[in-house]
């Protein structure tokens, strides 16, 4: 396979970024732009994307890690929202089952609740319908003894019963970086750790980028017919340096997150439940974890580096307690955690919670084209949004006539498994072949749902690449990751490797702690490191792994 998408060629591929003019450049790396340049790209619109980042370093790493239909939103009468984001999770779903799995959510009411039987019966009814859910799928109601026998955890006392439905459970920087790599598969040019630090202009026109290399410091300018800001948190940032922030702007949010080991919060069920302040928080049992979130607070705090606070801690894990009395978590318990910001547009007088997740574009004088708002679920239709506008602009002025989307039935990088039904059977005979290969059944199984149809390629490099796996005093299975994540990935710090590639400084924290030495000395022989690069690098990721556990005492 051509290494279109490597760190060791990163800054060839910056560099050939220069040459041409593209018809779109996106500047934004997380789900919205990556499924910008799929969409423009899979139609002929040649798409550079930038990102200052990571992939999916800002929100698209930090969300509940759920492509859900936003049942929620039902109590706000957004209609059209629920009836859109709740047939997109099937897609998704489709396009990569590696990367969503169902996961049937219970919704339990109590005397003096936001929600009683009726009303969970009739929401849930209405979402069936909006969502246009498989019959298979569709809502059902418990007895309160049904609920209990489903999660015994739950409070008892004041129980009525419990409606259950299916949400989608996802990796949402796997599922971003899965849908770059097929832009890339299809032709874009994506770059990370490329900082735009200025708009070019032409005749008053936003006709490009200036861009520095976070990695070299070098500066690049890069070229296009159109600009699209998705820059999530930073579109403001970014409105600011085109002169055009007026109107609408962006209110952003903070969200926590905490994870405990299974053995302290052996959750058997995924759970929607409303707090005792009327919001709503989410239980979910994964890979042998339980995390619980999210909080929603007003944030005006660095953007890059959000970071959990005692306030925070205290919330969730008093939030747990109410629901979960018999636990008796404590702080001690908390193993990870992870805390995101929400670009939200902003709606006067409205609490964080209440304000709407709805999607909007702001087109300036330069012509510069900014989409704020908007949920992971939704990405792919924002997508499509977008580029409708770009093509209309590129026929109008004199392109051939540009195709509709085809994202619908596109499947992303790896998702060429046969189908949601085929999955599972895809994944027995791979893990297979995996064992065959030395790893364990749990390695295999791993890296097999991790990458999906890819996983082929993640294997021949443990047979290729034999001598490299013994210098770098890898185990196999960490060899095989980080090897294709160097090669496929465009991995270039730890950092990326451990949290938006595995998820691991999230799910298996004290497997960070086993691999950072071993991975971070590869990395370093591998892209040719500076000392001052291993130290600034070896020096970011225990940050994140101290910032995961200790919150901020103050804001």
């Amino acid at each position: 396979m051509e290494a279109l998408f490597t760190a060791e060629k990163r800054e060839e591929i910056l560099q050939g970024m220069t040459e041409q003019v593209y018809d779109l450049l996106v500047i934004g790396g997380g789900i919205t732009g990556a499924g910008i340049a799929l969409d423009a790209q899979s139609r002929g619109i040649s798409t550079a994307l930038v990102e200052m980042q990571d992939f999916a370093a800002g929100t698209s790493s930090r969300s509940t890690k759920l492509v859900h239909g936003g049942l929620r939103y039902l109590k706000q009468l957004e209609v059209k929202m629920v009836a859109e984001v709740g047939k997109e999770r099937a897609i998704v779903y489709e396009n990569g089952p590696h990367i969503t799995t169902p996961e049937w959510m219970l919704l339990p009411f109590y005397e003096g609740g936001t929600f009683g039987k009726l009303t969970t019966s009739l929401a849930l009814r209405v979402y069936d319908y909006l969502a246009g859910v498989k019959r298979e799928e569709r809502r059902q109601m418990f007895t309160a003894q049904e609920t209990l026998s489903r999660e015994p955890l739950l409070r008892k006392n004041g129980l009525k019963g419990g409606g259950y439905y299916v949400e989608y459970r996802t990796d949402d920087a796997r599922l971003t970086i899965e849908v770059m790599k097929k832009a890339v598969e299809k032709g874009a040019k994506a770059v990370n750790y490329a900082k735009v630090e200025q708009l070019i202009y032409e005749e008053g026109r936003a006709a490009g980028v200036q861009v520095v290399d976070q990695i070299s410091g070098r500066t690049y300018s890069i070229r296009a017919l159109h600009v699209v800001n998705a820059a999530g948190p930073w579109v403001d940032t970014l409105r600011e340096k085109d002169k055009s922030k007026e109107g609408k702007t962006l209110h952003l949010t903070k969200g926590v997150h905490l994870v405990f080991d299974h053995s302290r919060f052996p959750l058997n069920q995924a759970i929607y439940f409303d707090t005792p302040d009327k919001r709503m928080v989410f239980a979910i049992p994964r890979e042998g974890k339980t995390y619980v979130g999210t909080t929603d607070t007003n944030y005006r705090g660095d953007q890059m580096h959000p970071r959990m606070t005692l306030a925070d801690r205290d919330y969730l894990l008093h939030v747990i307690h109410d629901m979960f009395p018999d636990l008796g978590l404590t702080e001690a318990d908390v193993e990870s955690s992870w805390t995101g910001i929400r670009p939200l547009v902003h709606q006067e007088g409205k609490d964080p919670s209440e304000i709407s997740r709805k999607d909007e574009i702001f087109i300036s004088g330069s012509g510069l084209i900014s989409i704020a708002g908007g949920k992971l679920t939704g990405y792919r239709k924002m997508a499509e949004t977008v580029v409708n506008k770009v093509a209309d602009r590129l026929m109008e002025a004199g392109h051939a006539p540009l195709p509709d989307s085809s994202t619908k039935h596109l499947q992303l990088s790896g998702g060429d498994v046969g189908g949601s039904a085929n999955l599972q059977s895809f994944i027995d005979e791979k893990v297979s072949l995996g064992k065959r290969l030395g790893l364990t059944d749990s390695e295999a199984a791993t890296l097999v749902r991790r990458y999906g149809s890819n996983i082929d390629r993640v294997f021949s490099l443990l047979v290729n690449q034999q001598y490299d796996q013994r210098a770098a005093s890898l185990s196999p299975a960490v060899f095989a990751a980080l090897s294709y994540a160097i090669e496929q990935e465009m991995t270039v710090r730890p950092a990326d490797f451990f949290i938006r590639r595995t998820g691991a400084l999230f799910f298996d924290i004290a497997w960070v702690r086993k691999w950072k030495q071993e991975v971070s000395a590869y990395m370093a022989v591998r892209l040719g490191w500076s000392v001052e690069q291993v130290q600034s690098f070896t020096e970011e990721l225990e940050q994140q792994l101290h910032d995961a556990v200790v919150p901020q005492e103050t804001v």
